[in-house]
């Protein structure tokens, strides 16, 4: 079975240095990068299934953002917000690509972004000069459902903690069942891969309990302004764009979504029935929605 490579890229943030972890599959010689970025409190691992069927045509990167899975931490975990994340993804793509601003090769990176994934994505796209030539934005748009952010905030900071695998893992599905129906098989690899033993043997999840920081901060003022930058940087985007939304999802409306097959690149919406927030992209019917587009340019 193909495997990845465990590698690291060096950022800085105001306050300091940290290392970004990621995966990466597929030839290291093809100039055809694809990158593939994990929702909120989810990891690299979440794209196991997606990279081995896309390798044979990418370079498929998938990066542990900061603060998650095998990645650094910030030292201020107010810095945990989309401007820091989007740094880190420029560092990344320059050095898995060489690409810097004002190259005048090919950009030939395509990207594929699940929730908050996809909002990095998108400020990304969105810069003049952009490298991103291809976005894939799965369950997630400008105007994000305001109780379903508070359901994320909360449970984000919970310091949960069990003694046995099992235990947690358990607690794992309970608080992912919007990812739809999945093998037991599935929900094991979906919870192993967000969970970490501690120094003293209980099992908690594999990030920085400081991302909730950044929630709790949040105003109806500062709410308002940040979905008023989402849909500029959705505007501002020029590169083919697929939209992918849980039918069932109570974080991406339908008509956010559709308004957003009318305006900026007014990307094409698929919906995937029987499935919430979000997609996981682990069967194969999801798998070819994805290839489909991105290697049909």
């Amino acid at each position: 079975m193909l495997e990845a490579k465990i590698k690291s890229v060096q950022c800085i943030s105001p306050s300091g240095l940290h290392q970004m972890a990621y995966k990466e599959w597929g030839d290291p010689d093809n100039p055809q990068v694809l990158v593939c970025v994990h929702g909120v409190t989810r990891v690299s691992d979440d794209f196991d299934n997606l990279a081995r069927a896309l390798a044979d045509r990418y370079r498929v990167v998938c990066p542990d953002v900061v603060g998650r899975g095998r990645s650094g931490r910030l030292l201020n975990p107010q810095l945990y917000r989309l401007p820091q994340y989007v740094a880190d993804m420029v560092t990344l793509i320059a050095a898995v690509t060489g690409y810097t601003s004002g190259h005048t090769g090919r950009k030939d990176v395509h990207w594929f972004g699940t929730s908050m994934g996809g909002l990095i994505g998108m400020g990304l796209a969105s810069l003049p000069d952009s490298p991103i030539s291809r976005l894939v934005l799965n369950d997630i748009g400008p105007t994000l459902d305001g109780a379903a952010l508070q359901r994320i905030g909360d449970y984000i900071g919970q310091d949960v903690r069990f003694p046995t695998f099992d235990m947690a893992a358990k607690f794992v599905r309970d608080i992912s069942l919007t990812f739809g129906p999945h093998t037991d098989e599935e929900w094991h690899k979906l919870a192993a891969d967000v969970l970490v033993q501690d120094a003293d043997g209980q099992w908690t999840r594999h990030y920085d309990l400081g991302l909730a920081q950044p929630f709790r901060s949040t105003t109806v003022e500062t709410a308002e302004a940040d979905q008023a930058a989402l849909w500029a940087a959705y505007d501002a985007i020029r590169c083919p764009t697929l939209l992918v939304r849980g039918a069932q999802s109570d974080l991406l409306s339908r008509a956010t979504a559709e308004n957003m097959t009318q305006r900026g690149p007014k990307a094409t919406l698929v919906e995937i029935p029987d499935v919430g927030h979000a997609p996981t992209f682990l069967h194969d019917d999801q798998i070819a929605i994805a290839r489909n587009f991105l290697l049909n340019s």
